[in-house]
């Protein structure tokens, strides 16, 4: 799980080196802005979960969430390019990849709390 943290994060940080190279200068610096936000506060708590495991992962699972829900308001923009309007150049493509990042993360960290809540009910009953 802190793999896919490290992972997830790390390739948002990486989504904006992308973006400062294929799009204009102020979309570009403000891709950057969010990207090394979210992508920073994911490895944060990446590092965080090696200390105490579940603090790290739950964190991690609220940035990707927040990650998630930001990444379903530029839907609008993604149909519009796919639609054939390039009037905010890659951008929308982008946004999208980094809000797939997100629910992937977000998925296995509620799979991974939910396995955990069996585990704990389990051991419980013994």
């Amino acid at each position: 799980m802190r793999f896919l943290i490290f992972l997830v994060g790390l390739s948002v940080v990486a989504s904006s080196a992308v973006a400062l190279q294929q799009l204009p200068k102020p979309q570009a610096m403000q891709f950057l802005d969010g990207a090394l936000k979210l992508g920073g506060g994911i490895v944060i708590c990446g590092i965080f979960s090696l200390k105490m495991q579940w603090h790290g992962i739950i964190g991690a699972g609220i940035l990707a969430l927040l990650g998630f829900a930001r990444g379903l308001a530029n839907l609008p923009g993604l149909f519009k390019f796919l639609t054939g309007d390039r009037s905010h150049e890659t951008a929308p493509v982008l946004e999208a990849g980094v809000t797939a990042l997100c629910l992937l993360l977000l998925v296995r960290v509620i799979r991974e709390l939910f396995r955990e809540r069996l585990r704990r009910m389990l051991e419980q009953a013994d």
